[in-house]
């Protein structure tokens, strides 16, 4: 009947969840056709490194444990973005874009993140100078969509793969660390409270995530902020006044994170055949730390900007480290994070469903 309230897509997804938790990960082909990455440092896999910028980690002692040295991962092996990506059954790394286009291996996916960006265009770039903001990305991924459609012949062929592909956006914390807490170079904090900003984040993020849509996204995962005011560099920059983290900037992006979900469910009541889900990494950042002996100190040697120091060797054993930088997970950590977006470990992780249940729908 007309009149019969539409389920949402996600009720048919608890077959899949029984099958998907009594089941180890395929092998073979990957689970997806391709995997299309945006975000931030977290995510960023080397397309900062021919910028005019200071957010870059294409030097050792980054990529100490990585197979091809030092790529422009903040950390000494895999980011997350890479653990997502071996989980989805992928053999091969996802390019960065620049890679992507010259060798015209686009087909598999591409890595757009970018160190320092965010939501807001001007996110970061007073910081540490140039920077590819969200914005950018997706016109960077309009290229990619152009040359993937010439490949395969014609638009609604490019569109019928896009269908299908997993994408994860990592996107706002630099809005909040190197925007509105940088008072000194940014006024966000004296035009809006913590409450407008988000609310101003989140609009200006729901117009990109539409955009994503339209460019023929449906699988998507959208990841929550992780826990940025417990990094070693928040410690250092802001101190704690008697917490154990800096609880301005954690407050502030959890009022962020709890407009996400809203806004994913709103995203697939009005989008048709949408898949958007949300990765909540507050909570899973919280708890990948308490799995490691040093949880607030960096392992290698900093620099004055917080990155590692090119003159050092880092910590002998990474693996007891949380934090490779001032900022940024080891590999060890990395292995957590993306270990538990792709299949969660309790069910406040993902909402409605982890990436492992997404890339089967």
């Amino acid at each position: 009947m007309e009149n019969e309230p539409k389920l949402p897509w996600w009720i048919f997804t608890i077959p899949l969840l029984v099958i998907s938790s009594l089941q180890n990960c395929a092998h073979g082909e990957p689970q997806v056709p391709c995997y299309f990455v945006f975000g931030d440092s977290l995510f960023d896999n080397g397309n900062n490194n021919n910028l005019s910028t200071l957010a870059k980690a294409n030097y050792t002692p980054y990529g100490v444990d990585f197979s091809d040295g030092p790529t422009g991962r903040f950390s000494n092996g895999n980011n997350t973005a890479d653990v997502i990506a071996k989980l989805l059954g992928f053999d091969d790394y996802i390019p960065t874009f620049n890679k992507a286009i010259a060798t015209n291996n686009t087909l598999r996916g591409v890595n757009y993140a970018s160190a320092s960006a965010g939501i807001r265009n001007e996110s970061g770039r007073l910081a540490v100078g140039d920077v590819i903001p969200l914005d950018e990305q997706l016109q960077n991924h309009r290229i990619v969509i152009s040359q993937i459609t010439d490949a395969l012949g014609n638009k609604d062929s490019a569109m019928k793969l896009l269908n299908k592909c997993i994408y994860t956006t990592d996107m706002g914390t630099n809005d909040y660390t190197m925007n509105y807490f940088l008072h000194q170079l940014y006024n966000t904090s004296r035009q809006f409270n913590v409450h407008q900003y988000a609310t101003v984040l989140i609009q200006q993020y729901s117009q990109q995530l539409k955009s994503l849509y339209d460019l023929g996204a449906r699988k998507v995962a959208v990841v929550g902020l992780v826990q940025s005011g417990c990094s070693p560099n928040a410690l250092a920059t802001y101190g704690t006044n008697g917490s154990s983290c800096v609880e301005m900037i954690n407050n502030a992006v959890q009022i962020f994170n709890r407009k996400l979900i809203p806004l994913v469910t709103k995203l697939n009541a009005n989008l048709p055949g949408a898949k958007f889900t949300y990765i909540n990494f507050y909570q899973i950042d919280a708890e990948s730390t308490q799995a490691f002996r040093y949880t607030r100190v960096a392992c290698c040697n900093l620099s004055s900007i917080g990155l590692c120091d090119p003159s050092t060797i880092p910590c002998p054993d990474r693996t007891e480290y949380a934090y490779y930088d001032s900022a940024h997970p080891t590999e060890a950590r990395a292995l957590i994070l993306g270990g538990r977006a792709y299949r969660v470990q309790s069910l406040t992780d993902a909402f409605p469903v982890d990436i492992s249940l997404l890339a089967q729908l």
